[in-house]
């Protein structure tokens, strides 16, 4: 089986858009779920309302892919499993070494999707000497000094940042250095890396202030309709209307 260190992703060179490409992962996962259950065929309208987009948009995506379906039957949910996976480049062995193991770098380590989706938990690192040694998900944690070696040694192209975000960027120019080119970063800060490194962001706080600015819209929103309260828009619509004149003025109102 191939490797990721010298294997790179078709996508880019078949000029498949970023946002595309972000939607790949989604298809991935309905049509998987699909393929669990034995459904041989999906129409555009059943897989975009599984993966959350319009079947517009849908199809589109798989324009770019080569894939148009056939009339009347749909889209051969196999084919495009492995059309999918092609692409994202899930067909190869994808080595990953996850640097800083506290509580999410363990929780990742732990997660059991990685392996069926292409990656392989190549090595766990942590700066704590304390940590050596100690398995987490079964592999040994290894120091922070044995970075650049494990790195060239499993030919690792992906690094998985989950340390605190004083530390991320050492660790980024370390991974960079070493050979790494894609990181995946849930340090909440933002990473400095040369052109033709590739970062992923994750920030989970950022994503539950994002949920909360959501909530209090709602409960502002559900606070108005329980006091009876028309909003201004409402109210602006409810006023009567007044027809001009011939002359663009608005007319006397006669007297009753």
């Amino acid at each position: 089986m191939a490797t990721g260190r010298t294997h790179r992703p078709a996508t880019r060179s078949r000029g498949i858009p970023e946002a595309t490409v972000a939607r790949l992962p989604l298809y991935l996962r309905a049509l998987t779920a699909l393929s669990e259950r034995s459904v041989p065929t999906v129409s555009s309208e059943e897989l975009a309302a599984a993966a959350g987009v319009n079947s517009a948009k849908l199809r589109k995506d798989f324009s770019y892919l080569g894939s148009y379906g056939t009339r009347g039957v749909g889209y051969d949910v196999e084919y495009l499993v492995y059309q999918i996976s092609r692409e994202l480049g899930l067909t190869q062995d994808w080595p990953v070494v996850i640097v800083g193991i506290g509580n999410l770098g363990a929780a990742l380590a732990n997660y059991g999707g990685f392996a069926s989706r292409g990656f392989r938990v190549a090595a766990l690192i942590d700066a704590d000497p304390s940590m050596a040694g100690k398995p987490v998900a079964g592999i040994p944690v290894q120091h922070t000094d044995e970075l650049e070696k494990i790195i060239q040694d499993d030919g690792v192209s992906i690094g998985v940042i989950a340390t605190p975000a004083g530390a991320a960027q050492q660790v980024c120019d370390r991974l960079v250095a070493a050979g790494v080119t894609s990181i995946l970063n849930f340090a909440p800060t933002v990473l400095n890396v040369p052109e033709g490194v590739d970062v992923r962001k994750v920030d989970l706080s950022i994503e539950l202030q994002i949920l909360a600015f959501h909530e209090q819209r709602k409960a502002g929103e559900e606070a108005v309709a329980d006091a009876g309260v028309v909003p201004p828009a409402a109210r602006k619509q409810q006023q009567p209307s007044t027809d001009q004149g011939p002359d663009g003025d608005v007319p006397a109102v006669m007297p009753a």
